[in-house]
C-alpha cells in the first residue's frame, strides 16, 4: 500500500513563517599598539584606510591620559577611566613588594605574572571593574584574547587558568606566560606552530606572524566552531615596537619615529589586520563579525634637552654635543632634579642603594625613593615616559607637594601638573578630578602627576606626524616614546566595520578608548556590573540607525602657580562624557590652545 502525505494550507503558511535562526553575532577588536590618525594612508597602511573608508572613520579619537599602554588597555577592556580602574601607569606604586619585580614596590605591569601578583594584592581583580570578555565569557560567548604582553591578558584579566577566555601572548610557553589548556596546546602542535614566539624585533614581523597563525590557524577556527557567537581581542605590538626601538636617527629629531622603521612598524600593523580579515571570510564570518580597530595611544619622537635641568650636569660624561635646547636628560631625571632640589638622598626603588647621582648614578628604570629612609620614604617617583607620578605617603602631604610643585614649575621640561584632590588646590596644579583620574580605584594613587614639554618639530607637517617630546626613559633622543598630554599622544587611530556599524561614515563626534566597550556590549546585549562611575558612552552616533549627537568644547585652568604659569586643560564634551584633547603649561604643548 501506497502512502501519500498532504501538508494542510494553514501548516504550510506556519511552517514558511517560522524565522530562520540568526547567525550568532561576533566581534573582533584589534589594537593596534602606538598607531597616529594620522599616519595611515592608502600607502602605508592599506588595510586600516580601506577598514575605515568602508565603515566608520572616527575622525575625532581619544587615548586616555596618561597615555600609556596598561593605562588604555584597562579602559579598552573595562569601559571605565582611569580613576575607576587604577591602572595609573605602566609602572606604578603598589602597597606590597612584587618578587617577580625582584621586591620592588614599582613593578612593571607589562607582565603576566605581575598582573597575577596585581590581583592577588588587590581583592582578585585590581581593575575593580567587569571587562568585555569576562562579561561575555559568563554570557555564553566564546572569548579570546591574543597579541602582546600585559596588555593582552588585561583583557580578562581574572581568566587565568587556560579554562575561560583563550588568553595567548608572545610570552607563550615561558615561565611568565598565562597557562593554556592542553587542547589549545596540541591544536597549536598540530598546526606545526612552534611552542614559544619569536622575540619583539624592529619591525616585529616574525612575532606577529606567529601569533597570527595561532589566531587564524587554531584559534578562530575554534570560536566559530563553538557556534554561539565570539569575542576576540588582538593586540598588535606593532608600531609601538618599532617606533619606539627605531634606530633611524638617534640623536637626531628627524626623521624620528617617521624613518623607515616607524612606517615598516605600521605596515606591519596594517597587515596583521589583513590576515584576520582574511580569515574571517574564509571561515564565513565576514558578514557577522563586528571589528573595531583602535590604538592604545599616540606617538612622538624622544627629544631629552632641558636648559633648566641639573641632572645634565651629574652625568659620568657629559653630554658632549648640546642642542639649543641644553644638554642631553638622563634616565631618572625628575627623581634626580626633585632629589637634589629637596637636599634629600635618592634610592633605587629596587635595590633600596642609594643613589649617588652626584658622581652619575643613575635610578634603575628611572624610579626614585627619596627621603632618608628607603623602606619608609618621604616621595616616591616612578617614571612613565612622557608623564611621571609622584606620590607622597607621608602626612605632610598637602605641604611637601605645593613644595614639589614650586620646584618643578621652574623646570622647562615641565608642562602640566596634576594634584590629588585630597590636596587641595595647588597653585600651578589641576585638580586629578578633572581629567577622571579620581574614581573606585583599589590600586594607590598618585599624588602629583607630571606631564611632560611637547613641540612641533621644525620644518614638519603635518603636526600630529611631527611631535617631539622630552620623556624619562632609558630610549635615547631620535627613538619613539608617548605617555605626555600632547594632541600627538591622545589622538589614536579608532575605526569600525561590521553589520551593526553605518557604512562610510566619518563620524566627527569625539570616542575614546572607554567607549568601546560600552558600544560593544550594547551591540552584544551584554549586562556589564559596574563599581565605578567614571564609564564611557555608547557611541550611538556610529551605530546602525543612530542619531548624531551634541558635541560641546571646553577648557579649564589652575590657578596661577610660580612666575605666573598655570596648567590648562582642553577638552570636549558629549552627554555627561568628557574627552581629553590636550593639557599643559601654554606654549609647550602640543595641540593646547591659547586661552
Amino acid at each position: 500500500m501506497r502512502f501519500r502525505l498532504f501538508a494542510a494550507p494553514a501548516l504550510l503558511t506556519f511552517l514558511i513563517a517560522l524565522p530562520v535562526s540568526a547567525a550568532p553575532r561576533n566581534v573582533l577588536i584589534f589594537v593596534a599598539d602606538g598607531l597616529r590618525y594620522v599616519s595611515v594612508t592608502p600607502q602605508s597602511a592599506p588595510a586600516l584606510w580601506r577598514l575605515k573608508k568602508r565603515g566608520v572613520d572616527f575622525t575625532n579619537s581619544h587615548s586616555l591620559y596618561p597615555t600609556i599602554t596598561t593605562v588604555n588597555a584597562s579602559a579598552i577592556a573595562t569601559g571605565h577611566y582611569i580613576g575607576d580602574t587604577g591602572d595609573f601607569g605602566n609602572q606604578l606604586l603598589t602597597n606590597f613588594a612584587s618578587p617577580e619585580a625582584g621586591n620592588s614596590r614599582t613593578p612593571f605591569l607589562e607582565s603576566d605574572n605581575i598582573l597575577g601578583e596585581m590581583n592577588d594584592h588587590y581583592s582578585g581583580n585590581y581593575l575593580n571593574e567587569e571587562t568585555l570578555l569576562a562579561a561575555a565569557r559568563k554570557a555564553g560567548f566564546a572569548t579570546a584574547a591574543i597579541g602582546k604582553t600585559g596588555p593582552t591578558a588585561i583583557q580578562d584579566v581574572t581568566s587565568r587558568d587556560g579554562s575561560g577566555t583563550i588568553v595567548i601572548d608572545d610570552s607563550i610557553g615561558t615561565a611568565d606566560s598565562v597557562p593554556i589548556s592542553a587542547e589549545i596546546a596540541a591544536a597549536i602542535h598540530d598546526a606545526g606552530i612552534a611552542p614559544t614566539a619569536p622575540k619583539t624585533a624592529v619591525p616585529n614581523i616574525d612575532q606577529q606572524q606567529y601569533l597570527l597563525g595561532i589566531a587564524t590557524r587554531v584559534v578562530l577556527p575554534k570560536l566559530a566552531r563553538a557556534q554561539r557567537g565570539f569575542v576576540m581581542v588582538f593586540w598588535s605590538r606593532d608600531p609601538d615596537a618599532s617606533q619606539h626601538g627605531t634606530k633611524d636617527s638617534l640623536g637626531k629629531l628627524s626623521p624620528g619615529i617617521n624613518g623607515p622603521s616607524g612606517m615598516a612598524g605600521i605596515r606591519d600593523a596594517s597587515n596583521s589586520l589583513q590576515a584576520l580579515l582574511d580569515a574571517l571570510k574564509t571561515l564565513g564570518l565576514d558578514k557577522t563579525t563586528d571589528v573595531f580597530v583602535t590604538a592604545d595611544h599616540g606617538f612622538s619622537t624622544i627629544w631629552r634637552k632641558s636648559k633648566t635641568s641639573k641632572a645634565p650636569s651629574f652625568a659620568a660624561t657629559p653630554d658632549a654635543t648640546p642642542s639649543d635646547d641644553g644638554p642631553e636628560l638622563p634616565a631618572g631625571f625628575l627623581a634626580i632634579d626633585l632629589a637634589d632640589g629637596l637636599g634629600l638622598p635618592l634610592y633605587d626603588t629596587s635595590t633600596l642603594k642609594q643613589i649617588d647621582y652626584q658622581h652619575g648614578e643613575r635610578p634603575r628604570a628611572g624610579n626614585g625613593y627619596i627621603g632618608y629612609d628607603p623602606n619608609n620614604p618621604d616621595i616616591v617617583v616612578v617614571s612613565n615616559g612622557g608623564s611621571d607620578h609622584i606620590y607622597i605617603p607621608g602626612a605632610n602631604a598637602k605641604d611637601r607637594a605645593a613644595q614639589i610643585v614650586g620646584i618643578l614649575t621652574k623646570e622647562d621640561y615641565v608642562s602640566g601638573i596634576f594634584a590629588n584632590d585630597a590636596l587641595g588646590e595647588i597653585p600651578g596644579a589641576l585638580p586629578m578630578s578633572a581629567i577622571n583620574l579620581m574614581g573606585s580605584a583599589v590600586t594607590q594613587q598618585p599624588s602629583l602627576i607630571v606631564n611632560f614639554r611637547s613641540f612641533a618639530m621644525p620644518g614638519c607637517t603635518p603636526v600630529l606626524m611631527c611631535a617631539a617630546e622630552v620623556a624619562d626613559t632609558s630610549l635615547q633622543s631620535g627613538q619613539g616614546m608617548h605617555g605626555s598630554f600632547s594632541r600627538a599622544d591622545t589622538r589614536n587611530f579608532m575605526a569600525a566595520l561590521g553589520p551593526d556599524f553605518k557604512s562610510r561614515f566619518a563620524d566627527g563626534a569625539p570616542v575614546s578608548n572607554a567607549d568601546i566597550t560600552q558600544t560593544l556590549a550594547h551591540i552584544l546585549k551584554l549586562r556589564l556590573t559596574p563599581k565605578g562611575t567614571l564609564a564611557g558612552r555608547i557611541a550611538s552616533e556610529a551605530i546602525k540607525g543612530g542619531k548624531p549627537v551634541t558635541v560641546s568644547r571646553g577648557w579649564q585652568a589652575s590657578q596661577p602657580g610660580t612666575g605666573g604659569i598655570r596648567t590648562v586643560l582642553d577638552y570636549q564634551r558629549v552627554g555627561s562624557a568628557r574627552y581629553f584633547d590636550a593639557a599643559g603649561f601654554p606654549g609647550r604643548t602640543v595641540g593646547l590652545s591659547v586661552h
